[in-house]
């Protein structure tokens, strides 16, 4: 096996296991850090937002990082309350339709994996027809995050869902799933660029995305799942090159340095 493939799949395992806790911060510890980095309209929007979500047995420490993590990469707050919301009420909804599909109640890293599917575009119809495809006593947490990776790849959202249907009926392991996200690095994406370094990588960063709050600014690497939400800079809309300092223009002809 390849240090790159060894490498993703190290990764993804120890993130997508349930690690609740792992960070070591109590509830009052991310409280406080949310209203030092959140104006104190927002945190307390942000909050109930969370606060919701324990009370309906979701994931709520998932929201706390992620609302943690876009704050440490200069996002605006607008855009993060928006984000917790809407990712919210991804986790309910991918919630019921794990729990109709398999008539159990879903694991906090299912519900995590496919609401970032759902993020990038995998309706509930999808993720539902996959949990009825799979037996109802495997984890959909490793199925789920590989689609969205695959849908990060250009791949159309029912061949990424096909795809890994396919290896779930020859009852492939969470490896051998893994490994599709990283084998799809060589190939080129839709727009023909050929950039498929480090894929692996970003999807393992994808996963954690949630389990490692207030990464540092310099831990953003411009992934989909690490990165801030759809359509907002990282740096929070501040030009990256103040007007007037960018390349120098080039000098006249004829003129000597």
């Amino acid at each position: 096996m390849t240090f790159r493939i060894r490498l993703a799949c190290v990764t993804i395992i120890t993130i997508v296991a349930n690690a609740a806790g792992a960070h070591g911060q109590s509830a009052g510890d991310v409280t406080a850090r949310l209203r030092q980095v959140l104006p104190a309209d927002v945190a307390t929007r942000v909050l109930a937002v969370i606060e919701k979500a324990r009370s309906r047995g979701l994931p709520a420490d998932a929201l706390e990082n992620r609302a943690l993590k876009f704050a440490a990469k200069g996002v605006d707050a607008n855009a993060i309350e928006k984000s917790v919301a809407e990712q919210e009420d991804r986790m309910e909804r991918v919630r019921d339709v794990l729990q109709t599909a398999r008539a159990r109640k879903p694991g906090d890293d299912e519900i995590e994996a496919g609401a970032e599917a759902m993020r990038k575009g995998i309706d509930g119809p999808k993720v539902a027809a996959l949990a009825k495809d799979t037996p109802a006593d495997r984890s959909l947490a490793v199925p789920l995050y590989v689609i969205g990776s695959l849908v990060d790849r250009g791949f159309p959202s029912d061949s990424a869902v096909r795809r890994v249907q396919d290896k779930l009926r020859t009852r492939a392991s969470d490896k051998d799933i893994e490994k599709m996200a990283v084998d799809v690095s060589s190939l080129p994406t839709n727009n023909g660029n050929g950039n498929g370094r480090g894929r692996g990588a970003e999807m393992g960063r994808a996963i954690g995305v949630t389990k490692h709050p207030g990464g540092g600014a310099g831990n953003s690497n411009g992934s989909a799942g690490g990165g801030p939400p759809a359509g907002v800079p990282g740096n929070g809309g501040k030009p990256a090159v103040p007007p007037g300092q960018g390349k120098k223009p080039p000098k006249p002809p004829g003129k000597k340095p």
